[in-house]
């Protein structure tokens, strides 16, 4: 696919796809401890095998429950705590999910005094290392920790481009390149945690890419 090709196809997907899972469960995300811990939550929710639009309202419920921060979430009570996710919809989990969200906020206190920008700091610009320290957090393993760093990119530079295995798959669908460096200079920086996202919708939805295709060929 020529260069101009692969650019239509990238644009179509942000001008459907634009909006990143921390802007769907209404986190203005920024570098600062509140949004930075409530990503930590929806990337703990979206990494479980239910529908990412569930997760998002789970994220959603808990947040209006005033489970804002670590702190509120650590001194809720599991009862408060399962009755938010399951007002959000996510009873599957709810009762290990809500033990789990206890246990991170206790780590995210004791470890990092609440700002996760602490745990930025240890990891010293080291990707994997910060990977590593992210699946500390109980219930966060591989898959939680891509969905944080896609998401936090856009606030934590040295992270991008943060593309990893379920966006390539996306981008695979879509006929765009698998190479990294390559896809990331399809878009803006300030696009990066967009493209994550609407990559991965890729990855999960065929609807996804047959609109992309749909948009791009009426052009």
């Amino acid at each position: 696919m020529a260069r101009s090709d692969t650019k239509a196809v990238v644009r179509a997907l942000l001008d459907e796809q634009a909006r990143t899972y921390a802007e769907e469960a209404g986190i203005h995300l920024k570098d600062t401890p509140q949004p930075l811990y409530q990503l930590l939550v929806l990337s703990h929710l979206l990494s479980a095998r239910i529908r990412a639009d569930i997760a998002v309202a789970a994220a959603r419920a808990l947040f209006a429950a005033g489970m804002k921060d670590a702190r509120h979430m650590r001194d809720a009570t599991w009862q408060q705590r399962v009755d938010a996710l399951g007002e959000g919809g996510y009873r599957r989990y709810d009762e290990r999910t809500a033990t789990q969200l206890g246990q991170v906020a206790e780590l995210v206190l004791d470890a990092y005094g609440g700002d996760l920008r602490r745990m930025r700091e240890k990891a010293d610009g080291d990707l994997d290392r910060l990977r590593a320290l992210l699946q500390e957090a109980p219930g966060i393993g591989p898959a939680g920790a891509d969905i944080f760093l896609r998401e936090v990119q856009g606030v934590w530079p040295e992270v991008a481009p943060y593309l990893d295995r379920k966006t390539l798959d996306g981008a695979r669908r879509l006929g765009l390149p698998t190479d990294r460096d390559q896809l990331a200079g399809l878009a803006g920086e300030a696009e990066l945690p967009a493209l994550a996202a609407a990559l991965v919708r890729a990855a999960l939805d065929k609807d996804v890419v047959e609109d992309v295709q749909e948009t791009v060929n009426e052009t």
